[in-house]
C-alpha cells in the first residue's frame, strides 16, 4: 500500500497534481464484444471477465456484477464510442476501488472524480484530465449517473466492503422426541395431537414393528403347543374320567362332614346336662 501511494504521488506530480487512472479495467477487445450484445449477454460476459464464481451465495459478487452491468448498459444507451465506453468503465472501477481498497470518504472520492474529469471538452491543455474525450454535456450526464448509482448509496457500499456480516443459516436440524408406546396404566397417544405425516412416518411404523414381534412370539408359542400334544390329551382325558355322580358326591362330602360334627357336639352337651339334672333330682328325693 505504501509503494502504491508513492506511485500515485509521482503520477500526481507528473501531471500537475491531477489523479491519473493508471490501469485499464477492461480491454478494448472486451469492450467491443460487450457493445454488440444484449443486456443478458453483457451480464453473462462480465461475470466471466470479472471471474465471479459464487453469485448464488456471495452477496458482494452479485452487487458488483449489477453495478458494472448497469453502468455499461447506461453508457451504451448514451451512444458512447468504444473509447468513451472503456474510459467510463475505468472510472466506475476507479471510484469503487477508492472506496473498497483505500477507504476513501465520500468527500475525498468526489474530489478524485473532479480531478479525473478536469479539463473535460478540452484537448492538448495542461488542465486536461484522464477523461478529456467526453464532451461537457456527456461529463454532466456521467456525474449525474454516478450521483444516483454510487454516491447516493455510498454508506451501503461502505457497509458491503468494510462491515463483517453474519452467515445466513440455510438449514437447521430438529430433534423430535416421540412419546413411548402405550403401556397400561398409561393411555395411548392422541393421533390428532400431531401432524399426520409424523404419525404415519414414525408411530405407525413402530406399532407395526411391535405387532410383528408379538406375532412372532405368538407363532413360537403356537409351535411350542404343537410340539407338546401329549399335555393337551392328558388334560382332556382327565376331565372326561370324572362322572356326574363323582361331582355330586364331591359336592355333598364337605357339608355332610360339617353337619355330623355339629350333631356330635350337641348330643354330648345334652348328655352332660341330662346327667346334671338327674343328680340334682336324686338329691332332692333322698331323706334328710
Amino acid at each position: 500500500m505504501e509503494e502504491l501511494g508513492k506511485e500515485e504521488e509521482q503520477d500526481q506530480d507528473a501531471t500537475g497534481g491531477k489523479k491519473v487512472i493508471s490501469r485499464t479495467f477492461l480491454s478494448l477487445s472486451q469492450i467491443t464484444a460487450l457493445s454488440e450484445q444484449n443486456e443478458e449477454e453483457v451480464q453473462k460476459n462480465l461475470k466471466e471477465f470479472l471471474n465471479f464464481k459464487h453469485l448464488n451465495t456471495s452477496l458482494k459478487e452479485a452487487i458488483l456484477l449489477d453495478y458494472y452491468t448497469a453502468g455499461f448498459w447506461w453508457a451504451k444507451e448514451m451512444n458512447f464510442s468504444l473509447i468513451q465506453l472503456s474510459g467510463f468503465m475505468d472510472l466506475l472501477n476507479f471510484l469503487l476501488e477508492n472506496l473498497s481498497d483505500k477507504h476513501m470518504s465520500l468527500g475525498d472520492n468526489l474530489k478524485e472524480l473532479g480531478r479525473a474529469m478536469a479539463g473535460t471538452g478540452e484537448t492538448n491543455t495542461e488542465s486536461s484530465g484522464d477523461l478529456n474525450f467526453f464532451s461537457i454535456e456527456q461529463a454532466k450526464a456521467v456525474i449525474d449517473y454516478l450521483n444516483i448509482s454510487l454516491f447516493k448509496h455510498y454508506k451501503l457500499y461502505e457497509y458491503l466492503f468494510h462491515s463483517p456480516r453474519e452467515e445466513l443459516v440455510t438449514s437447521n436440524e430438529s430433534a423430535i422426541e416421540l412419546a413411548e408406546p402405550a403401556d397400561p396404566p398409561f393411555p395411548a397417544l392422541l393421533e390428532e395431537g400431531i401432524p399426520s405425516g409424523i404419525y404415519s412416518s414414525f408411530i405407525t411404523s413402530l406399532t407395526a414393528a411391535e405387532t410383528g414381534s408379538k406375532g412372532s412370539d405368538q407363532e413360537e408359542s403356537d409351535q411350542g403347543e404343537e410340539l407338546c400334544p401329549e399335555a393337551d390329551s392328558f388334560e382332556v382325558d382327565s376331565v372326561a374320567a370324572v362322572t356326574a355322580e363323582d361331582q355330586k358326591s364331591a359336592e355333598y362330602e364337605i357339608p355332610n362332614e360339617i353337619i355330623g360334627n355339629l350333631e356330635a357336639d350337641i348330643n354330648e352337651k345334652l348328655q352332660m346336662q341330662e346327667v346334671a339334672y338327674t343328680s340334682s333330682a336324686e338329691k332332692l328325693k333322698s331323706p334328710e
